[in-house]
């Protein structure tokens, strides 16, 4: 579907994602998304949460939550996730 929202831009640059596009795409404050340029436009992609990722890969090694949300912020700032 084709959506088209008009947004402010604040002074301090940031722009409110209606809601509408927030309850199709669960974002919430606790939430990240990914900012791109591609050409002339600016494209914003939720990022899916470490634990919508969970059972994809099999181990027997036991790795805490909080050390593997780390690991996986750091690879999304590295561009690898």
């Amino acid at each position: 579907m084709h959506m088209i929202h008009y947004v402010t831009i604040t002074s301090q640059g940031q722009i409110s994602i209606p809601v509408e596009i927030r309850r199709q795409f669960s974002l919430d404050k606790r939430k990240k998304a990914m900012v791109e340029v591609v050409g002339d436009k600016i494209i914003i992609t939720p990022e899916r949460e470490i634990d919508e990722l969970m059972g994809i890969f099999k181990t027997d090694k036991k790795i805490p939550f909080r050390k593997a949300r780390q690991a996986f912020e750091e690879a999304l700032a590295r561009g690898e996730a």
